[in-house]
């Protein structure tokens, strides 16, 4: 980053952690405006106004640590907000907020486009209706939950129940799929994760077609709350400028918002409810409203949401659902039994699920799904008082071929089939909906319920079925 000669300069007056009080002698920088303080042979720090505290004044937030920051120091104006290199040059790339490479790659050409994190979202005339679906190959969320193309689609869950491996699935599924750019945010995420995803994006061979945006759990609160930003700028220029669709996945929202609580804490500004920064609602609507579709192209988001304490009545939780045309429930019940993906399919909807969109075959057969594992959690209870025996005939069946279809709605992973030794699949809707449709029908009635566990399609457990019986 360069200052632009007219721009006013200034010195640091105080240092609270991430926050750094400087005073300008001239004319004050815009709100939302960037800071440099140069280091020398050292990378410099990139600050954001964020207040006027009076006396010519401003308080600012840092995007990197200010270790051995001293009052002082001088400050630049760049005359706007924090910018990020765009375009063609980052794919492939792991940058941070600033736009910096993490990879131990070349720097940047001087000659690659910049352009700010913070933008406007589409007019609303501007704006596509997201009616289409994005089949992803994995069954569940195919069939009950179907993610839209050029919307806004998340997945709630407490720790441990599969988030970021479904987030690593679906980078892998679609962007194979449909052969476009995939941006990924990872908005605090542990540098263990993000090592591990590199090296399964290169794995894969959908690295060249991927731009990675990073803000490291152990960076400043300032870095955690703008990487969501920055990563969607750069999948606003694709759409924008290479008329290209772009898959945005961010993990994690929650801690998106944690980063801004802890921004707004160290500002002095006084808490809302549970905790939570009083610029919540405003600051979860800034980034969701600019995912949008706009003429031909479109960003279609996938969002991981930490649930805390597995309490989805969280003001950050609940301010998150009204944004989604899609939710994905994460189940933490379902994780202690290994039924994964752990989705619940009773708690995961979609606006896209709809006879109008899916088809009236498909909408009939999920809500029959949805209907017979609904019967079974309402007679767990009584099985394990009672025993399944004390149900009349009907419940019994009911209840075997909702176990059937919960052990048919797991599947093995491209992305775990190192760790788990199961050929990861994907699987077209149809073959869903045939599997589903046979036991619903009751022509699985006989069959052990293991060989459903851990299916690709229905063929494919007909297959060990005829393979049992010669054995």
């Amino acid at each position: 980053m360069t200052c632009p000669p007219a721009q006013p300069k200034g010195v640091i007056v105080g240092i609270a952690g991430s926050v750094v009080d400087v005073h300008f002698a001239g004319g004050l920088p815009s709100l939302g405006h960037a800071l440099e303080v140069p280091r020398g042979d050292e990378p410099s720090i990139v600050l954001e106004v964020q207040q006027h505290a009076g006396n010519n004044v401003v308080r600012a937030v840092a995007m990197q640590s200010t270790s051995g920051l001293a009052r002082g120091a001088e400050v630049l104006d760049l005359g706007g907000p924090i910018t990020v290199p765009v375009g063609e040059a980052v794919l492939g790339r792991l940058i941070d907020v600033v736009g910096r490479p993490l990879d131990r790659g070349p720097p940047f050409p001087a000659d690659v486009p910049r352009w700010p994190i913070h933008r406007e979202a589409p007019a609303l005339g501007r704006q596509g209706r997201a009616d289409q679906v994005l089949w992803t190959g994995i069954k569940v969320i195919d069939l009950l939950a179907p993610l839209p193309w050029g919307g806004k689609a998340a997945m709630f869950g407490g720790a441990g129940v599969g988030k970021t491996v479904l987030i690593m699935e679906l980078i892998r599924s679609t962007v194979e799929a449909y052969a476009g750019i995939s941006v990924f945010a990872g908005v605090g995420e542990r540098s263990r994760e993000g090592h591990e995803l590199l090296l399964e994006l290169q794995r894969s061979g959908v690295l060249k077609r991927t731009a990675l945006v990073f803000g490291q759990m152990n960076e400043p609160p300032g870095a955690r709350w703008r990487v969501a930003m920055a990563a969607l700028t750069e999948a606003e220029y694709f759409r924008d400028e290479k008329a290209e669709n772009v898959l945005l996945l961010m993990d994690n929202v929650f801690r998106f918002v944690q980063a801004g609580a802890e921004v707004s804490g160290l500002l002095g500004r006084l808490p809302s409810r549970m905790g939570y920064q009083p610029t919540l609602a405003s600051e979860i609507a800034e980034l969701e409203q600019r995912i949008a579709s706009v003429g031909a192209a479109a960003i279609t988001s996938i969002q991981a949401v930490y649930v805390p304490a597995d309490d989805f009545t969280d003001p950050a939780v609940a301010e998150t659902f009204s944004h989604l045309d899609s939710t994905i429930m994460l189940s933490r019940d379902m994780a202690s039994e290994g039924l994964y993906p752990a989705i619940d399919p009773l708690g995961s909807t979609s606006t896209l699920l709809d006879p109008g969109v899916v088809g009236a075959e498909h909408y009939a057969l999920a809500q029959e799904v949805r209907r017979t594992i609904a019967r079974y959690r309402d007679l767990q209870e009584v099985i394990a008082l009672l025993g399944i025996e004390e149900l009349s005939r009907a419940d019994r069946v009911a209840v075997a071929r909702a176990r059937r279809l919960l052990r048919f709605l797991t599947q093995p992973f491209l992305v775990t089939e190192a760790f788990t030794a199961r050929q990861g699949r994907t699987v077209a809707v149809a073959d869903t909906l045939a599997g589903c449709r046979a036991i619903l029908g009751g022509e699985t009635d006989d069959w052990p319920e293991t060989l459903f566990y851990m299916a690709g399609t229905f063929d494919d457990v007909r297959a060990r079925q005829a393979a049992e019986v010669r054995a």
